[in-house]
This record gives structure tokens, sequence and C-alpha cells, in this order.
């Protein structure tokens, strides 16, 4: 039985073709340390993580930043973390969307217990953000807008944009997670006023599990305590956390496979386009949605969570199944067709709220620049079968 994989919202498969390679010469080569070896091969290393930086800076249109102003984690949620933990003292009001996902909501929740608020700024059925509803939202102590780029539940794409014309405005510090849409939608940290822009390598990208980050200016760095703290190469007279960047929030040896992982992934990125890789997303989720649609134009089955078009969306198709357990429908899916999808509340429960599934969850699609019309519908044929 052929796989088919559709759960590219979770992570990305297959990976960009050079990835493994990159991983497997760095392991089998040297797997020489960086910022603590005295000799070629590190520099060597310490080089491409510096490319990787100037990458990024590139990919986001950062052009006020420098490499410095990368800093690797292991993920999107370790980003946040430090981010959102570094950052706000007792007293500090946030503001959020209603589609949060957990990687936002969890450390929030944490920071209540020592001070902290936050509102949700409300969304449609649909997902699409109210911005009109955030001015009365809106506090003296009132310090930042985090959010989502794009919701993993339902696919909706939040308007980056005037949120980051909104911070703006009011004087408010904006970051921005893009685990749903780094690679795959174009993101512009200037133009959006972004002061914080966190992303993950393993999803849009194609790069290795355990790699991400953010990309932060100087004046909120300056803001941030940094989470976890130790040794970095640098600045080894003294015991304090250097003042400087990235060492201030790199402590420790970095997962340097995979940031040479995400390194090749950027240059196949690089040699593609992003705008056609988007509209192939899209017209897959249309396909899929259509498919849908006419396979139960009266939803007695089957129920679309979300847009039913690809117009501020990204690749993620949520669906309800009427009449059948949908943990017992994604099983059958992948064990009698082969097909993987992922079932539940994909760690953002608000969001179901919002549109209407919660507590039951929904079973979810989601493509990659690899899938094609011929693997949809064999999904559709099995929905219908199934269903």
């Amino acid at each position: 039985m052929n796989k088919i994989y559709l759960d590219q919202a979770s992570t990305s498969f297959p990976k960009a073709p050079s990835v493994a390679q990159a991983v497997y010469d760095y392991l089998a080569g040297s797997a020489v340390n960086v910022n603590r070896g005295g000799y070629r091969a590190a520099y060597s290393v310490e080089e491409q993580i510096f490319e990787t930086r100037e990458q990024l800076l590139k990919l986001f249109h950062f052009t006020s930043g420098k490499g410095k102003n990368v800093i690797f984690t292991e993920n999107i949620t370790a980003s946040l973390n430090v981010l959102l933990k570094g950052l706000l003292k007792p007293g500090d009001h946030v503001l959020v969307t209603a589609m949060e996902h957990n990687a936002v909501m969890r450390p929030l929740v944490q920071l209540e217990k020592h001070g902290i608020s936050f509102d949700r700024i409300p969304c449609a059925s649909d997902g699409s953000l109210l911005l009109d509803k955030a001015t009365a939202l809106l506090r003296p102590e009132t310090k930042l807008v985090v959010c989502l780029h794009a919701s993993n539940v339902c696919g909706t794409v939040m308007p980056a944009q005037e949120i980051g014309d909104f911070c703006k405005e009011h004087g408010l510090l904006f970051i921005l997670d893009t685990a749903q849409t780094a690679g795959t939608i174009n993101i512009d940290m200037e133009k959006c006023h972004i002061d914080a822009l966190a992303f993950t390598g393993h999803k849009g990208l194609r790069g290795p599990q355990g790699t991400g980050g953010f990309l932060i200016r100087n004046k909120l760095a300056a803001q941030i305590e940094p989470l976890i703290s130790g040794g970095t190469g640098s600045a080894s007279h003294s015991e304090e956390v250097p003042a400087f960047l990235p060492d201030r929030f790199e402590p420790g040896t970095p997962n340097i496979p995979g940031i040479l992982g995400l390194h090749a992934a950027l240059c196949d990125l690089e040699k593609q386009s992003m705008e056609e890789i988007r509209q192939h997303e899209l017209m897959l989720t249309q396909y899929f949605i259509d498919g849908i649609l006419n396979l139960d134009p009266e939803e007695k089955f089957l129920r679309i969570i979300g847009k039913k078009n690809i117009e501020n969306r990204c690749a993620v198709v949520s669906v309800q199944t009427l009449h059948m357990d949908m943990a017992q429908a994604a099983f059958e899916l992948d064990s009698t067709y082969g097909i993987m999808t992922r079932v539940g509340l994909h760690c953002a429960p608000n969001a179901h709220k919002t549109l209407g599934t919660y507590p039951e969850g929904t079973l979810r699609f989601s493509f990659g620049p690899e899938n094609t019309k011929q693997e949809l519908d064999i999904a559709l044929d099995a929905l219908s079968a199934l269903l």
C-alpha cells in the first residue's frame, strides 16, 4: 500500500532534497563544535551557520537586521517562551487572537500566575481576525500583540501588515508566530513592523526537526532577560551572561547538524519561487474543498470547518465527520488507505471554541509542494467509501 502524507501542517515531508546529505556529511565528516575550536574545520562550520543567519534575514526581509539578530533555538515553541517569559513583567498586558496555538497560550497562562494578563481579539466563525475589536481591549499597561500568522486548525491567515500598523499606531511591540507560513507565504518584517519573528525549520522551510529560532530587533532584545544561560565560547573570562547577540540567547552547543540541514533547505528554497509553491498548495486546497463539496453538497456526512475558498488562507483543511468518530475515521484512512492525517484539537483549544468544533476537534488534511491532485483524489475516494 502506497502511503500518502497529508499532515504537512505538523511537519513537512519529504524534506528538501539536500537536507539529509548535509546532516550526514557533517556527522560523518567532522562533527566539530563551533565557537570553541581554533582550527579550520570549526571555522568552516561557523561560516555555514553564519550563512544560514544571512539566509533567514533575506527570507523575512529583515533589512535593518544583521546576522547577530538571528537567534537559533530548538523549535518555535522555545523561541516564543524565550521572548514572552524574558520580556513580560508583572502588570504587563498582552493582546492575542482567539485562534492561538498553545505555543503562545501556555506560556501566557503560566505568566498569568505572576501578574501578567491577556485578552483575546475576537475572530469570526471562519477564523478571520476582527481587528476592529482590538482597540476596545487596549489598556495603559498593554505592551504587545503576539499572534500566529495562520491557523493550524482551519488555515485562515491573519492580516500581519494590518496588525503591525495597529501596533505602530498604539506604540505596541509585535511578535509574530510563523509556524504555518514561513517558507510558503512572503513575510516582510519591515513592512509589517514586526519586532520579533519566531520560525520553525521543519515545516514550510522543509528542514530538520529540532530547528527553529527568532529574528529580533536590537531594541527589543535589550529588554529580554535570557531564559537559559551558560557557556557560549565567548567572554569566557566572565560569569555574567553576554550582553551581545546572538550569544546572549544561544548558550551551550547548538544543534549543528540541524542548522546545517536547515542551511541546505534554505539553499533549496532559494532556487524555487515561493509564490509558485504557494499557488500549488492553494490549488490543492481549493481542489480538495471542491471535491468534498461535490462529494457531500448538503453536508450530511462531512462538514468543512472555516473558509470554503482560498482567500487569506494556507494549505490546511479541517473537516468534521458527522456520523463517524473522527479518530476512527483517521485510523481507517491510515490503516486501509495509507492516508496520514491528524485528528483532535491540534493544541489549539480556543481556536476550536471560535470555530464551533470544541471539544470534538477536527480531522485535518494539510498539503505541501510535493503533494498531487492524484493523492487528493485517493483521499476523496477514501472519504466517500468511509462515510
